[in-house]
Formats: structure tokens, sequence, C-alpha cells
């Protein structure tokens, strides 16, 4: 993994600044910290951080075409590089480099900007047409690659973080609300809005061109479930059973592809021990590091099942006890690389882990989200089964009416529960923001703008439904975004993800629901697969869902720092939350006995505190 910046004036009339190309550029170390490079020309300018994997001693960036007229700078992988690279070489591309990301530069010579769809990869990318003054960035299927953009003054800006864009003197920082409202009401943010104003992320299987001035963007990749009727489900259970055998055997294989040491993470749970036999299936009498998390804690500490799994496949093992003063020690730098508010704490406990691999040399790390919401693995496809949807649909007082009304607007279907009853959910919010935020409340509030596709949910079978929803609204800019990519990267390691493999996943589209969720046992096929691979112990244990302490726990530390942080003072002075109710939920959550319900119950008071750090460490202004 690596990272880019650039600008380029869309006007063609400002010359580009090498010296704001390196400011920007010097923010993106830690996603790079082996090599930089540079192109500066005209009104555009780009810079680059090597994280090298592949081809350690000849794949600096940028790379060029043979003509030198287009320009490649890539973040990520790109899995069926030998592939391509053998067909590309067959037409006469000639290859500088034994990089996997060349084959981009050959393909958009040969098709443009139309081979998205022909790569298997985690990929944000920037190709610059010097003779047509094009520039082509697009960011992979699942937004396993971050990439965000603004358009300040005519001038294009983008880079691989926000923190690169905020160091060119056109951005005026400001927080967007509605990206705040969105941390409160859903999983985290959802492409492409984000925490600052006027800033975009790239949503994922989306290109931007620009082009005669002139900025689109378009999609490329949706995951498109087939509706009621459209496929017969007459396959035996086998025939599922072994083709997702095969495609995971294949994505494994694809993401041990390095020259630096690959190791992977153990939760102790299905995902990721899959994860682990399939590298020891496929990569034999190999021996790699295998990295955990162990809490002081019985209750939640999952080390048997964890060693249980490093002594199957006989990793070298590494475990990391995590004591919860770290918590507080590791906020700051969490929420620096998060680039916003969160409403946990968890993702201090990955920072632990990356920086655990980094001091043992590893550079890649695999690792297994994307099962949970490929395969029904969340508790609420079991709350569908059990009729939820059709219980609620017998109480039609004023407020579920309401409420019909809100989820026909967000998901164009009345009776699609998801998370939260969000009309009701309103109430909450306001109560919280303060009353100079409630005046500007409805041209916020983020249930008044589009989340995902609709028709991608119309007709749809209701498990469908939910996992749609989920890989847009909980994985893609949370867990293999702010909780995934950036706590890999904040210590330079890359984090690589089977379940996401193009294939898998467009095969997975296809798998019955009742092979997914059979009766009430969740990810049924997948256990399946797991037969023989892993210790029936853990395909046979529940799904244990690990919440780590949040603000109950942080408030309890007596810090003079976090007190600060939400100071009845600095609430009332920052102007975005009301200071009296923010003090009520203090003194409710320092009760004696209190617990939050996680994750039925949102840690209000954790999205406070996330939210003043982020301000702080991004000298955001006040509302007021």
């Amino acid at each position: 993994m690596c990272g880019f910046a650039g600008f380029v004036d869309t006007r063609n009339e400002r010359t580009a600044e090498r010296d704001v190309l390196g400011r920007m550029t010097d923010k993106l170390v830690h996603r790079g910290p082996d090599a930089d490079g540079y192109f500066v020309e005209g009104c555009a300018g780009l810079g680059f951080r090597r994280l090298s994997i592949i081809d350690l001693e000849g794949g600096d960036q940028p790379i060029y075409s043979e003509d030198g007229s287009v320009v490649l700078m890539c973040n990520g992988e790109i899995y069926n590089y030998r592939e391509l690279r053998n067909e590309l070489q067959r037409k006469g591309h000639l290859f500088s480099t034994r990089s996997d990301v060349e084959v981009l530069l050959h393909l958009y010579e040969e098709e443009g900007t139309g081979f998205l769809n022909r790569l298997n990869g985690q990929f944000a990318f920037v190709i610059y047409d010097r003779a047509k003054r094009l520039l082509f960035l697009a960011r992979d299927h699942f937004g396993v690659n971050p990439l965000y953009y603004t358009v300040a003054d005519g001038v294009l800006v983008f880079a691989s973080e926000i923190k690169a864009i905020l160091e060119h003197p056109l951005y005026r920082r400001e927080v967007d609300l509605t990206g705040l409202d969105q941390v409160l009401s859903f999983p985290g943010l959802v492409s492409p809005r984000t925490a600052f104003k006027n800033v975009e992320s790239l949503k994922a299987g989306h290109y931007l061109v620009m082009k005669n001035g002139r900025v689109t963007v378009s999609e490329f990749w949706d995951l498109d479930y087939p509706k009621k009727g459209e496929v017969s489900y007459d396959k035996p259970e086998g025939y599922y059973v072994e083709r997702l055998t095969d495609l995971f055997a294949q994505s494994v294989k694809y993401r041990l592809q390095a020259e630096v040491p690959v190791g992977f993470y153990l939760s102790g749970g299905l995902d990721s021990s899959m994860v682990a036999a399939m590298i020891d299936k496929v990569s034999p009498r190999n021996p790699r590091h295998s990295f955990s998390i162990g809490f002081n804690d019985r209750d939640i500490c999952e080390t048997q099942y964890q060693r249980l799994m490093s002594r199957h496949v006989g990793s070298i093992h590494h475990e990391i006890v995590f004591d919860w003063p770290e918590i507080a020690d590791r906020l700051r730098d969490m929420i620096y690389h998060c680039e916003c508010p969160v409403k946990e704490t968890y993702n201090t406990c990955s920072m632990a882990l990356s920086d655990a691999a980094k001091s043992s040399g590893i550079t890649v790390i695999l690792t297994g989200e994307g099962a949970d919401e490929l395969f029904a693995g969340y508790v609420g496809y079991r709350f569908d089964q059990y009729g939820v949807r059709g219980s609620r649909q017998q109480r039609r007082g004023l407020e579920e009416l309401l409420e019909e009304e809100v989820r026909e607007q967000l998901w164009g279907d009345r009776n699609l529960f998801y998370e939260v009853d969000q009309h009701a959910f309103r109430e909450t919010k306001q109560a919280l923001y303060s009353e100079r935020a409630n005046e500007s409340f409805p041209d916020f509030d983020c249930v008044n703008f589009g989340l995902v596709n609709k028709g991608r949910l119309a007709g749809r079978h209701p498990l469908h439904q939910r996992s749609y929803l989920d890989f847009k609204l909980r994985l893609s800019d949370h867990l293999i975004s702010d909780h995934g990519d950036r706590m890999a990267l904040a210590n330079s390691v890359e984090a690589r993800y089977p379940f996401l493999d193009i294939e898998l996943v467009e095969f997975s589209r296809l798998v019955p629901p009742g092979l997914k969720l059979n009766g009430l046992t969740e990810k049924y096929i997948l256990k399946r697969v797991a037969e023989g691979l892993v210790p029936p112990e853990i395909i046979r244990r529940e799904k244990f869902g690990f919440h780590a302490p949040g603000s109950p726990f942080l408030l309890r530390q007596n810090s003079e720092w976090l007190e600060d942080l939400l100071s009845y003072e600095r609430v009332r002075r920052q102007g975005y939350f009301n200071p009296d109710v923010v003090e009520a939920l203090k003194r409710r959550y320092t009760s004696e006995g209190f617990r939050l319900n996680l994750p039925f119950e949102n840690d209000l008071l954790m999205i406070v505190l996330s939210f003043n750090i982020f301000l702080d460490l991004f000298r955001l202004p006040d509302l007021n």
C-alpha cells in the first residue's frame, strides 16, 4: 500500500507548485516510508509515497508509458497482474518494471478508462494523460483503498488521505455537519460524505475524469443481488461448497503475492481462522507470523481459540495483551489517522496489532473482514428471520407511520428496518446538538440525503437487502477504511482481505439465502467450507461480538485532558453540542453500575469526545 496526492487546475491557469506538493505528500509518509516520487508539469502536480511490496528495486513511482505521454501513481495491489501483463505483452506493450500496477498504464493505452472491471485488486490510482490533459482517478470495487478530492477555486485537489488535502492553500477547513450526523446515525461515514465540508470520498466502484475543465464521476461496479425469481437455486449444496472453496483458495493465493514478509491476524473467530487455514493449505511448510489481541478481562478474551488456531497451522504467534488504559494513550493518534469522529474505541486495539506486526518485520497482513456482510454473520439477519419486520407492521400509530416515511425516503421500502428507527433517533440527535446547530438541522440531517442506490434494494430477498446495506454502510467506509486501512497504514502495514475478492463476491451473490442463514445458523455455507480446514471447536462456537470499553470507562480514569475535552465551557464555546445535555450524559455514564447496552445503544459521549479531539487535531473552527 502507498499514498499519493496531487492537484490540477481545471482552468489551466495556475502553475503547479512543487513545494505545496511536497507538504501534501509529507503528510502521507506513514503510508509510504520507503521512497517518494513527483511529477510536475504546467498546471498538474502529482506526488507519491511508496511502501515497497512488489519489485522492491524497480517499482518506484511515478511510472510512465513507453512514449512518456501517460503518468501513473497507484496505491494498492493488482492481484491478477500476471495474467494481464502476459496479455498486454502479446499485444506489443513494453514494461519498464516488474511492478503489478504497471499494467494499469498499458490497459489505459489499450482501452481508455473502460478497463476497470478487468481488475482483481484493491486500488486507488491516478493516471494523467499529458497529451489530452486528462486526469483519471479510480477506487476499487469495495473501497479498500481510500481516495478523497475537492475542487477549490477551480483546482481539483486529491489525495489518499484528507490530511494531505488540508495542506493545499486553497482549501478552507470546515466541519461537514452532515458527516457528523452520519456518524451519529449509522455505523460511520458513508461515501461520498466526509467529516470535512466540500471534501468528498470517491465512492467504492467509482471513477473520476477531469477533461476540458469538467469533472465527472461515474460508477463501474456495484453489489447487485438478483431480484426474486431471476435466479433458480437448483444446484445442490455441494456445488456451492466446492465453488466457494476454490474461489477462496485462489483469493488467498493472490493475496500472498509479495516480496516482503506476509502474516495474518487471528481473532479466534471463524473468518480469520479460515484465512489462516487456507494460507497453510496453499502455502504449506512456510511458517508465517500470526498476531492477536488478548485482554486481561477473561469474559472477553479469546486467547484460547487464537492459540488453538495458531497451533493448528503452525504459525509463529504473537499475542498482544491490551490493557484498557492504552485506549486513552492511543486515542489522539487513532483519531488523527481516522480523520473523523468515531463511536467506539476498538480502533486503538487495531493500531496496537499493526504496531506489533511492523515491529516483527511484517509488511503485509491478511485478515477476515467481509465475510459477515456477504454471508449473514450479524445478529440482524437472525432478527429478520424471527420476523421483526412483520411485527413492526402491526403497530400503526403516528410514530410508526412517520418512521415508515423515513424508511421509504432512505431505502425505498417502508418495511425495511436497518439498525435503528431513524425518526425516533432524530429526537435524541436534536437534544444532543446545540441550539445553534439545530437552527440548520433540516439542512444537514443526513436522512435527507441519499445514501445508497435504492434500486439495488427493490425486489430483493430481505437477507440480500440487509447484506447490501451492511456492505455500503458498515463495511466500505468503516470496517475496511477507518478501522482497516487507516489503522494498518498508521504503522506502514498493508491489510489484505481474502473475502473481498471480486470473483468470490460475484459468486456469493448467487448463493441461495438459505445457505447463508440456515435456520438460525449464520454463515452456514462458510462453516461447510471450513470443515476439514478449521478445528471444529471454532466452527461450532457462537459468534462473539466484542466491544472495547467506551466513554464510561474513559471518564472514570480522571484524566485531566479527557475531562477538559468534555468540559461545560469547552462544549459551549465550540457550539456544536448542547453543554447541558453533555453534562447530564456525563453524570449518567459515571453513575455506579452504569453500562451501555452495546451494540444496541450509541455511546453518545464517545462521539462528542472523539469529535472534540478531531476539532483540535485538524484545527477546525467553532460553530459559533
